[in-house]
């Protein structure tokens, strides 16, 4: 049985066992849910351990084995077209499934009010960190770390990227044998964290199930059934844009099958679902991109560097939401409000790094450019009810925009491993 056969079937009793344990009567294995919920955490702290080695080590190896900084930009280049590209096109179509579906119309206001009373505090969160999000002149110059290791620490992977890949670079001008050691150096730091990837995700289907059993215990599905229509609009406009966007770049542009892909990133699609973290899904996302045959040269940059800036499922939520609160608050919405749900979506899309509750916090940028003003943090605190399924559904998508562009950017690239060292992937069981 495949990898995520087994993750889905995890996932699914998880639900199961999850929905039973609301019941009054099931009160014991309520308990026993709480007691084993710390195992699924640690398989998460685990997997999320192994994300910086793999990202340093692995972007190194590639950097410094290309022997080419010009090679380095024209990936670089490619890459980050498609990531806007597709994050433009992903805030369009939640836009406009949104406008098209009426996202927003018929919700009672008096639910309206007591949802949003209930998560009060979420709103309130989101208003008092809405400051803490990086203007684009600060993300840029936190780029640059003044200290790799407390980027490393932190979890800041742009920053990492950008140092790394200096190092890199700075490697290529060393002579060839002691380029070569760095090289094998870092190649054996990789391989090592892909083996223990791989015995980890021997537990995936279980802890998962933790996991997912946990959530489901605590939340439920009431205020699903009350904010189902807008939950409806957003997945719809996610499939919309993996229909129409991602599947053709995928098929025209990266000449790779759907029925393949699926196969082949199975496994980090049913993580990052399960999780809702593009960066727990990551190590797994390297060993998928090395089963579609895209080169780890490649790899090892698009991915990473994806996991920060590459959220389109994301920007289709956002835009979505915006509608929805929109409508719902009785703000009027014209073109000049079209083209700025758009702007600021592609740019608080990919600003939330390292801010806590960091997708509510980004969507209130939008919502404020809008003219929402005092009904922002009502309108998030209305839908942070349900931001975790919803949540796992974007990151699904955006790991699968990760991968496709990995592939399209490894085929553009048809000479990326020729006479350049590579990582040879480890197996994922």
């Amino acid at each position: 049985m495949r990898l995520h056969t087994k993750i889905l079937i995890g996932l699914t009793a998880g639900l199961v066992v999850g929905a039973t344990a609301r019941a009054d009567v099931a009160v014991p294995l309520a308990t026993a849910i709480m007691w084993i919920e710390p195992a699924g955490t640690m398989f998460i702290r685990a997997i999320t351990m192994l994300v910086i080695p793999l990202v340093v080590a692995g972007l190194f190896v590639s950097v410094a084995s290309l022997g080419d900084a010009r090679r380095l930009g024209r990936i670089g280049g490619r890459t980050l077209s498609v990531f806007l590209l597709t994050t433009v096109a992903g805030a369009v179509i939640g836009l406009g499934v949104a406008l098209a579906l009426g996202a927003g119309s018929g919700l009672d206001p008096t639910v309206r009010d007591a949802i949003a009373g209930q998560f009060s505090a979420s709103g309130q969160a989101a208003t008092a960190n809405v400051a803490a999000v990086p203007t684009l002149s600060e993300t840029l110059v936190a780029m640059v770390p003044v200290n790799p290791v407390a980027a490393a620490a932190a979890g800041d992977l742009l920053a990492l990227i950008v140092a790394t890949v200096a190092f890199g670079v700075a490697a290529t001008r060393l002579p060839q044998a002691r380029r070569d050691a760095l090289i094998a150096l870092f190649a054996a730091v990789n391989d090592a964290a892909l083996l223990i990837v791989g015995w980890l995700m021997r537990a995936a289907p279980a802890a998962i199930g933790v996991l997912i059993a946990a959530t489901v215990l605590r939340s439920g599905v009431d205020l699903l059934r009350s904010l189902a229509a807008y939950a409806v609009i957003v997945v719809a406009a996610l499939a919309v844009h993996v229909v129409f966007v991602i599947a053709p770049l995928l098929r025209i542009g990266a000449r790779i099958g759907i029925a393949r892909f699926a196969r082949d990133t199975g496994d980090a699609m049913m993580l990052a679902f399960s999780t809702a973290s593009s960066s727990v899904t990551l190590p797994v996302s390297l060993g998928a991109a090395a089963r579609l045959g895209t080169p780890a040269s490649v790899a090892n940059f698009v991915l990473p560097a994806g996991t920060t800036l590459n959220k389109n499922g994301a920007a289709v939520y956002k835009a979505a939401t915006a509608v929805f609160l929109a409508h719902i608050y009785g703000v009027e919405l014209g073109p000049a409000q079209f083209i700025t749900i758009i702007i600021t979506t592609v740019i608080a899309s990919s600003a939330g790094a390292g801010v806590p509750g960091s997708s509510l916090v980004t969507t209130l940028i939008v919502l404020n450019a809008i003219g929402l003003g005092p009904n922002a943090a009502a309108g998030i605190a209305l839908v942070a009810g349900i931001d975790r399924p919803l949540d796992m559904c974007r990151t699904a998508v955006n790991t699968i925009s990760n991968l496709v562009c990995a592939a399209w950017v490894g085929r553009s690239e048809s000479t990326a491993e020729g006479g350049a060292a590579s990582i040879a992937p480890v197996a994922i069981p």
